[in-house]
């Protein structure tokens, strides 16, 4: 089983996306694996920085859901509220990702579906993740 934590930045309507050639989507949530030792809150300060530049604080926790991508690997998704706290977006670190990043921008959620995201993640990113905190089950069940 891997541990994989993700943050979602948003503002002014906007949300910070990674744009890469990942799976069925161009865009990602900016975040990466465990490594040993850390806590899930510098995981997630180390993968921003490296992806995007920034430097954030870690907020509440806005969901931990499953991913089940074949019989041999769980990855329990653990996602965080971030809030930029300094940094310059796209001064990356080369190799952050196991898949290029292509780019690091915010996109307005409004047209997150048109990105490839489920009009259920929009939903959510739109009313601020309402239940945040909560087991939700598949990635699936917040439109991932």
């Amino acid at each position: 089983m891997k541990v994989r934590v993700t943050g979602v930045m948003v503002e002014e309507d906007r949300i910070l996306l990674l744009r890469q050639r990942a799976g069925i989507r161009g865009y990602s949530l900016p975040g990466g694996t465990l490594e040993e030792g850390e806590t899930l809150a510098e995981a997630l300060i180390r993968e921003m920085r490296e992806e995007t530049g920034l430097d954030v604080e870690v907020g509440r926790l806005l969901y931990l859901c499953d991913h089940l991508p074949d019989s041999q690997t769980h990855v329990v998704h653990v996602t965080f509220e971030v809030r930029r706290t300094g940094g310059v977006i796209a001064d990356l670190k080369a190799g952050a990702d196991s898949i290029p990043i292509l780019g690091v921008e915010f996109v307005n959620i409004a047209g997150l579906p048109g990105l490839g995201f489920t009009e259920r993640f929009r939903e959510l990113a739109a009313s601020g993740f309402p239940g945040a905190g909560s087991y939700a089950g598949p990635e699936s069940a917040i439109g991932l």
